[in-house]
C-alpha cells in the first residue's frame, strides 16, 4: 500500500527556517509528481511547491525566493526547505504526489499533514 511519511514542522520566529521531508513508501511503478500544498485556518488548501518526474519545479508566487524543493535520486523522497519563514506561511503542510502504484491506476496521494506555525 503507498503511503507518504511526512516529518519536519514545528514553531519557528518569523525570518527562521524549517526544512520539510516526505517519504514515499509501497511499490510503485512511477511517481508523475511529488510535492506539497498547504492549508490555513479558514483558507483553501493551496499549492505551495511541486517536482515533476522530469525535476521540473513550480511555486506559489508568494514563496519564490524562499522555499526550495528538492529529491532524492531515488525520486521517492522529496524536501521542502523553507527560509525566510512569515507568519502568514502558518499552515499545516501537507504532502501530496501523483502515483502509479504497482497494481492499480494513477492516483493523488495524500500524506496526513503537518503543522507549521511562525510566529514570536
Amino acid at each position: 500500500q503507498v503511503q507518504l511519511v511526512e516529518s519536519g514542522g514545528g514553531l519557528v520566529q518569523p525570518g527562521g527556517s524549517l526544512r520539510l521531508s516526505c517519504a514515499v513508501s509501497g511499490s510503485t511503478l512511477m511517481i508523475s509528481s511529488i510535492g506539497w500544498h498547504r492549508q490555513a485556518p479558514g483558507k483553501q488548501r493551496e499549492l505551495v511547491a511541486r517536482i515533476t518526474s522530469d525535476g521540473s519545479t513550480n511555486y506559489a508566487d508568494s514563496v519564490k525566493g524562499r522555499f526550495t524543493i528538492s529529491r532524492d535520486n531515488d525520486e521517492r523522497t522529496v524536501a521542502l526547505q523553507m527560509n525566510s519563514l512569515r507568519p502568514e506561511d502558518t499552515a499545516v503542510y501537507y504532502c501530496n504526489a501523483d502515483i502509479t502504484p504497482q497494481y492499480g491506476l494513477i492516483r493523488a496521494y495524500w500524506g496526513q499533514g503537518t503543522q507549521v506555525t511562525v510566529s514570536s
